[in-house]
């Protein structure tokens, strides 16, 4: 079935599922959304859709005059990168596994973090350079962020020192081969617990607003903040900040994962191509059908006509560097991801060390109980949701997963 708008009985919805099932909760979800006051169009749904805290994963919502924080959600910026080496698959040995050890050694994983706040090596030469600047420009914001009076008790070292760390879920470090068979780096993560803060603060700021004003909402976590207020302005200066935090902490990171694979090879290496860096949990003020609006993208890409993006499939499976169609139906957007079909306890539920031996075969990664809910059948099928979503992006690389790191 090739990729088209699809309305999934929901009146100011369309929907890129193709023959994918959706389940009911987060159809309900997708109702509750729609239906908001505050939505300015039609809401697009992606292939990945499934059910998320507050709003849907896999949604793109249009707001006027206002932004939802749980719509955004707490991983502020969470996106992608990657970036094709000068390397191709003969230049990797058989045994992959000092290669994931040093990585797992030169950048934290899970909840660790730096020892000292993060600087890049000034013999990185001028991408060093402007990473530092990134950094120093960050921490400048941070002190002119109005939000921190709201944030309460938070550690400003951790903040810096979580710069270039992974984090955990389904965050990961991958190196994988094109179908010419060059390396690439790919790594997932977001702005971390810096992030986080930021976000919980938001959202309950805005339900404390909803519950003020006597606002009728179908869930409280879609309470929004209107522009004009003290409290917009507030988060949407930390939100801006976060996301800048967020990229730049990817950016870090490839750098130190670059480093890593060229000490574990004993040669050099870099990018053979320009890196692409993307977000997929975040709000921007876009225009779309004539009007200026919030667009705030819950597990989507932006895919504008040209525009370089990566959609990922679990660990073992496919992933994609996409061109974007600029479809303007999905306000030139498209999946983040392949999306779970099942909770992460279902999974560990579910499925047993033997079955996550079998699924990632061929791939170095870890492979036991703390990982079992990111086993591969544990998300929807990669080339489903490619091909429901035909119309907004062309496929311009196919990579294999062949190192994981899970945080």
């Amino acid at each position: 079935m090739s990729g088209s708008v699809k309305e999934i009985n929901i009146r100011n919805v369309k929907a890129w599922t193709g023959d994918l099932p959706v389940e009911s909760g987060a159809v309900n979800q997708i109702r509750n959304i729609a239906g908001l006051p505050i939505v300015a169009g039609h809401v697009a749904i992606m292939p990945d859709v499934h059910l998320g805290k507050g709003a849907t994963v896999g949604s793109v919502i249009p707001t006027k005059a206002a932004i939802i924080p749980s719509a955004v959600g707490v991983d502020i910026g969470c996106g992608m990168v990657a970036v094709k080496l000068n390397l191709n698959a003969s230049d990797l040995p058989d045994n992959l596994s000092a290669i994931r050890a040093r990585i797992e050694r030169d950048v934290p994983v899970g909840f660790s973090f730096h020892k000292t706040p993060t600087t890049m090596s000034h013999s990185g030469g001028l991408a060093a350079s402007r990473l530092n600047r990134e950094i120093d420009d960050l921490r400048a914001g941070f002190e002119r962020l109005a939000i921190r009076t709201r944030l309460g008790r938070l550690d400003e070292g951790r903040v810096w020192r979580q710069v270039g760390t992974l984090g955990g879920g389904n965050h990961f470090i991958e190196i994988c081969l094109d179908e010419c068979q060059a390396v690439w780096l790919m790594l997932h993560s977001g702005s971390r617990n810096v992030g986080k803060t930021i976000g919980e603060c938001a959202i309950h700021v805005a339900r404390e607003i909803a519950h003020g004003l006597n606002r009728s909402l179908p869930d409280l976590d879609l309470a929004w903040l209107d522009e004009g207020t003290p409290e917009f302005y507030e988060y949407v200066s930390a939100l801006s900040w976060a996301q800048n935090y967020a990229a730049t902490n990817r950016e870090v990171m490839l750098t130190l994962v670059m480093t890593a694979v060229s000490k574990a090879l004993k040669r050099p290496i870099d990018g053979a191509e320009t890196a692409v860096n993307c977000h997929h949990n975040y709000a921007s003020l876009e225009e779309h059908f004539g009007d200026r609006v919030w667009i705030t993208r819950k597990g989507a890409v932006s895919a504008r006509a040209g525009e370089l993006g990566i959609i990922p499939g679990s660990m073992g499976a496919k992933s994609f560097i996409v061109r974007g169609k600029g479809n303007a139906d999905s306000y030139s957007s498209c999946s983040h991801g392949a999306g779970r079909t099942m909770s992460r306890g279902a999974a560990k539920r579910q499925f047993s060390l033997d079955d996550l031996a079998v699924q990632t075969a061929g791939v170095e990664c870890r492979k036991d109980a703390g990982v079992i809910d990111e086993i591969p059948a544990a998300y929807k099928n990669i080339d489903d949701v490619m091909t429901a979503q035909s119309d907004l992006v062309d496929i311009v690389h196919t990579l294999k997963q062949v190192l994981c790191v899970k945080g």
